[in-house]
């Protein structure tokens, strides 16, 4: 291939890489800030949604809550009174959210344990011993999160982002399951499992999920990867929400958009695409305490109470793509989950 035409496929390529992320922030901006049914819209809080909440005597599981949306998840949990135990893979920065938190709501419960789920020993290891600690866990919340990266394993030879983003998950929340009904038969309360996932599940590859190809460098687009990972956190509430309901178990389990929110999640996605995101943000995005709203209104708020396998979006039900409603399409990823963590 000549110099010219490298430039224009490498110029092509970057159009569409734009023009991608520029379609994903536009379907998540929230110009329009109307309430919908729950009584909340896309500007409401954390703090706003959950107020009036009682979650003294619940013990909930943040993953990712050493920033972001997840140290903000973490910090309105604890104010409502529930023991939040954060998975972090980080613990320095995880002891220092706690500190501040604690410093704000000097009731707080709350303690820092690491957790790597890009690694299955790791995740193996938080859970074991999560279990030994003898706690009880009435919630789990599956929020961390890396977006488009360049093409990298994970330590268990699985591309980063579908191994971080969702089989991690996978893998901790079927790890703790018999701890939540356990807990859910002696509280007689409802357990939660939620999936933070993103409208970015929308923009995956055409396939959905590329079953044959998780781990093919040469087909790999970044953002396209992302959104695979992030429909198959929509997916895998909706086959868990199944399970669940034909196991009799009061437990639902549900997936959420939190919102085009400027984290560090954006932080390979290079400095033209960033400093984009960034621009953008200042005036179209939400903030931190908006962009935690929906997951503590689903973890917290009565309003949810028996709703499973819903979509939620701006703290009310929403609707996934064709691909995240795709019964068949959950049974197989489901299965083919499994066989990656045996």
């Amino acid at each position: 291939m000549g110099i010219d035409n490298a430039r224009h496929v490498g110029l092509a390529k970057y159009r569409l890489y734009k023009l991608q992320l520029t379609l994903f922030i536009v379907s998540v901006m929230w110009p329009f800030r109307r309430k919908g049914p729950s009584g909340f819209s896309s500007s409401s809080t954390a703090e706003e949604v959950t107020q009036g909440t009682d979650g003294t005597g619940l013990t909930a599981i943040v993953t990712g809550a050493s920033s972001g949306i997840g140290t903000e998840t973490a910090r309105v949990l604890a104010l409502r009174g529930v023991h939040v135990v954060m998975g972090v893979r980080n613990v320095a920065a995880g002891r220092d959210v706690k500190e501040a938190i604690v410093k704000e709501i000097p009731t707080a419960k709350v303690d820092a344990m690491e957790l790597d789920l890009s690694s299955m020993a790791s995740v193996r290891k938080f859970a074991s011993d999560f279990s030994s600690s003898g706690l009880p866990l009435n919630i789990l919340i599956n929020n961390a999160g890396i977006m488009a990266t360049p093409f990298l394993l994970s330590k268990d030879n699985i591309e980063l982002q579908f191994a971080t983003n969702h089989i991690g998950h996978f893998l901790l929340t079927h790890l703790l399951l018999d701890t939540m009904k356990k807990t859910a038969r002696a509280s007689k309360r409802e357990g939660r499992i939620i999936n933070v996932s993103s409208e970015a599940h929308r923009y995956t590859y055409k396939e959905g999920i590329r079953f044959d190809k998780i781990n093919d460098q040469s087909g790999y687009r970044n953002f396209a990867a992302y959104g695979q990972s992030k429909l198959a956190n929509v997916l895998h509430a909706n086959e868990l929400a199944r399970c669940l309901k034909e196991d009799g178990v009061d437990i639902t389990a549900n997936s959420l958009h939190p919102g085009s929110i400027v984290t560090n999640l954006f932080r390979h996605m290079g400095p033209v695409a960033g400093g984009f995101v960034n621009i953008l943000g200042k005036i179209a995005l939400k903030n931190v305490q908006q962009g935690a709203a929906t997951t503590c209104y689903v973890a917290l708020h009565p309003q949810v109470k028996g709703k499973s396998g819903e979509y939620f979006k701006d703290s009310n039900i929403g609707t996934a793509s064709e691909h995240g409603r795709n019964v068949e399409l959950a049974t197989k990823l489901w299965d083919f989950s499994m066989q990656m963590v045996k």
